[in-house]
């Protein structure tokens, strides 16, 4: 993998939003306050999260859904379940663990993203990296919704930024977490929850980050 000391690399891009949805069981239900989340700023890509649920539920989920996304211009992922990406038209998936992503990889590259997450340790970042992860995650709360500390999620971001190409995401628990994980050298920066629950509605929360995003480096 190359350096990002390597001084004759093209500068990046700067970070942009990767929306994460809460789990959803009802698509009719979710569709417009997916939609009115994505009138809010752009993002980069949005992951839904299906409830468990037999295969075809979880198709027409995906049916519904992904258009919506893809309609606002962002890559749509599934979380988990790479066996229906290709069925919903979505345009690859995320998955928790460098065991699961390694199995499901052949079948996703490279017409699809193959994203992994839930890499407890720096090693299993790097397996997954040189394994041909499209990007890597840190900070997303696992099963039980716990997660590291912001301070370690920041950690483990910069660490990532200073060293290794393949693009990392860093998942913000809250918007004020939203300009430190950009700062911190995050080419993306997750939103889940502080977007959805937000009692202004998803459409107002996402345009904060959006700013947030943006901020400069002196006024964090």
């Amino acid at each position: 993998m190359a350096s990002r000391d390597d001084r004759s690399q093209p500068r990046r891009p700067e970070p942009r939003l990767y929306l994460v949805s809460p789990e959803i069981a009802d698509a009719a239900g979710f569709a417009d306050t997916l939609a009115a989340a994505l009138a809010g700023a752009e993002v980069a890509a949005v992951l839904l999260r299906l409830a468990a649920g037999d295969e075809r539920g979880l198709i027409n989920i995906g049916k519904k859904l992904v258009p919506i996304v893809q309609s606002a211009g962002a890559a749509c992922l599934i979380a988990g379940y790479p066996d229906i990406v290709a069925r919903v038209g979505a345009d690859g998936a995320h998955l928790i663990g460098f065991e699961a992503f390694d199995a499901a990889r052949a079948a996703l590259q490279p017409e699809r993203i193959a994203g992994c997450g839930g890499l407890a340790t720096r090693h299993d970042a790097m397996l997954a990296a040189e394994a041909g992860a499209d990007y890597v995650l840190f900070g997303e709360p696992d099963t039980d919704g716990h997660r590291p500390s912001f301070e370690a999620v920041t950690d483990r971001v910069t660490w990532w930024a200073e060293i290794f190409e393949p693009p990392c995401v860093g998942f913000a628990a809250s918007l004020a977490q939203v300009h430190g994980l950009a700062a911190a050298g995050a080419d993306f920066v997750a939103v889940g929850d502080c977007i959805f629950a937000d009692s202004r509605g998803p459409a107002a929360a996402l345009a904060e980050a959006a700013q947030q995003l943006s901020l400069p480096e002196a006024v964090a």
